[in-house]
């Protein structure tokens, strides 16, 4: 499989001094490992609260916790399974698609997603059965 497709964490530089403050940058053009097309942000998730729960057909996407702490478990198409702790704005998380992903988040967490494609419910997977089923014609 080719490694580029696989989920991984990406760094991203920050610039600044703790006297004033930091700033990350991703420029879409050398920092993402696709073209953007749509960003949305998550926040004010209950603890108790998962988000995620679902994998899609053709959507990339980083993932980066802007504040708090973001548990994130993955299931690639191989059935390889990790999990990921965000809590740092310099880095990352891509998930290509066909990646289950559940997300769990500390009461401060407010998640920044990059996405490779414009919103489409066509793309979502959310039976978790039925990314399975996908998962095994596609092995």
């Amino acid at each position: 499989m080719d490694n580029t497709l696989k989920p991984r964490l990406i760094q991203f530089p920050a610039f600044g001094n703790p006297a004033e403050g930091y700033l990350s940058v991703s420029q879409f053009s050398t920092g993402m490992p696709f073209e953007v097309k749509r960003t949305f942000w998550t926040y004010h998730t209950p603890e108790a609260v998962t988000r995620g729960r679902h994998a899609h057909f053709e959507t990339h996407m980083v993932l980066v916790a802007a504040a708090g702490r973001i548990i994130v478990d993955l299931e690639e198409n191989d059935g390889t399974t990790s999990q990921h702790i965000l809590e740092t704005p310099t880095t990352g998380l891509y998930m290509p698609p066909m990646t289950w992903h559940v997300m769990k988040y500390s009461h401060n967490a407010i998640q920044i997603v990059f996405a490779s494609t414009d919103y489409d419910e066509a793309d979502y997977i959310r039976e978790y059965g039925r990314f399975l089923t996908l998962r095994k014609h596609q092995s």
